[in-house]
């Protein structure tokens, strides 16, 4: 059994502890990954779900070991942040009725399109 690993992601190192059965995963800690597309938002959501894994909301998901991932698409800080306050929440609450992120709904309602 292992009981501790280092590993690097994207340049970032991480050290990984087996606390014992009593430690479970919870969404206090969780790994964002920005996508630049929607190509790249569907192809990590899908391969983090497969097998196992159990979509949630808002662009959170959990993998095939119970930890918590958020998949994010790159611009979406910005959405958020925008000095268009309405525009923000438009996306915002976009974005609260979805578990996978789209990127073109999230862009329509930040513009204020109906169709979103």
């Amino acid at each position: 059994m292992i009981d501790f690993v280092e590993f690097t992601v994207a340049g970032q190192p991480f050290i990984g502890l087996n606390g014992g059965p009593q430690f479970k995963f919870s969404e206090a800690v969780s790994f964002t990954i920005y996508c630049s597309d929607q190509a790249e938002v569907d192809r990590i959501w899908d391969g983090l779900t497969r097998g196992g894994g159990e979509p949630g909301q808002c662009g959170w998901l959990k993998d095939r070991f119970g930890l918590s991932w958020q998949i994010v698409p790159a611009e979406m800080p910005a959405l958020l942040a925008s000095d268009d306050r309405q525009a923000s929440a438009r996306a915002f609450n976009a974005m609260m009725q979805m578990q996978k992120l789209d990127i073109a709904k999230l862009q329509k309602a930040y513009a204020g399109d109906s169709r979103a």
